[in-house]
């Protein structure tokens, strides 16, 4: 529900509170609240995504006639640039454009490196910088630990929640860029699945740190907890496996994952808990009960006793919720109070 300040003044003629008791509240919520996301946050954003792109992922062979030195001296004055640009708009208190234009900065840093490297003369090979968001190579790992680091200096001064974007798909990275460097099969394809899904925990569990440390409006460890949990599903829902018991473990996590997406109020542990569940049940319909006309009409039940088991669940939340609070730690209490 969505609070107004005209429906306050409502409360206000009702008798609830006073007309000022109206106003002052209304100030107070405005102050405290998350900002809402409107058409002109939209155009921020893709803005941002395409001046960040244009130095990632949609870098073509052009800058490669700049040099090393060169690549590093318009990194740096791109780098000016968008530092200005975040005082200026911290200035404004446009929040948002300044959390993106400090992102920009920080995804200067994989070319800035890469730069150095070639005006150093120790670059391993001849792959060019464009390749580095489209294939897995070991020596892709120098550009990003340097991401990291500058990444943790740019958050520790700015404190913008979207620098963790770039953070966190560097983490990524670098995790199947270490598979490579490790296995000595190329194509160790299961390899490279367990290791995606053991970097998706611990991604998670930074994650989970971080929501328990930070006590603010700004949502710092949303990115961490989407390519966490984009890494270990897709670690786990890819992995080979002929035993039915298997299966239904899997099925098993993803149900988990839906009541610890509740647990710590996090939509995307549901998302994809849900998505793990319905590929499941597809299993289940295609190669387990093929034949049978139960089985749809069984399903049917199951999805509609879901169903009603949520409306039961909607009068009872707020009872459930208070009797699980209290068993649980502190951190967890102030976590579950903060979202």
């Amino acid at each position: 529900m969505r609070i107004t300040e005209s429906s306050l003044l409502k409360a206000a003629d009702a008798k609830i509170i006073s007309a000022e008791q109206a106003t002052a509240l209304y100030q107070f919520l405005t102050d405290h609240s998350e900002p809402q996301f409107f058409f002109t946050h939209i155009l921020y954003y893709f803005g941002g995504l395409i001046a960040i792109g244009a130095m990632t992922l949609f870098m073509n062979l052009g800058w490669e006639n700049f040099g090393g030195l060169g690549i590093v001296l318009l990194c740096a004055l791109y780098g000016t640039m968008g530092i200005a640009l975040t005082h200026f708009f911290e200035h404004k208190n446009l929040r948002i454009p300044a959390g993106i234009a400090i992102t920009f900065v920080l995804a200067l840093a994989p070319l800035a490196t890469y730069g150095t490297q070639q005006w150093l003369g120790i670059w391993p090979d001849e792959s060019a910088y464009r390749e580095y968001h489209r294939y897995i190579r070991w020596h892709w790992i120098y550009l990003e630990l340097a991401t990291l680091l500058a990444g943790a200096l740019l958050i520790w001064r700015y404190r913008y929640p979207f620098l963790l974007m770039p953070v966190a798909f560097t983490l990524w990275y670098l995790s199947m860029d270490l598979a490579a460097m490790l296995m000595q099969d190329a194509h160790d394809w299961q390899f490279r699945r367990q290791l995606t899904m053991v970097f998706g925990i611990i991604t998670l569990l930074l994650a989970f740190w971080v929501d328990i440390r930070t006590h603010s409006t700004r949502d710092f460890p949303f990115w961490l907890y989407l390519v966490g949990v984009i890494c270990f599903w897709s670690g786990l829902t890819f992995q080979h496996s002929d035993s039915e018991l298997n299966k239904f473990l899997y099925f098993c996590i993803n149900i988990a994952m839906i009541g610890l997406g509740a647990l710590l109020a996090r939509k995307v542990f549901v998302v994809f808990g849900a998505l793990g569940s319905c590929l499941y049940l597809g299993h289940l319909a295609e190669k387990i009960f093929p034949d049978s006309w139960l089985f749809p009409i069984a399903l049917t039940a199951i999805g509609f006793g879901i169903v009603f088991f949520g409306i039961w669940w909607q009068k009872h939340e707020s009872a459930i919720a208070a009797s699980i609070a209290q068993r649980l730690p502190a951190s967890l209490q102030a976590l579950n109070r903060h979202h």
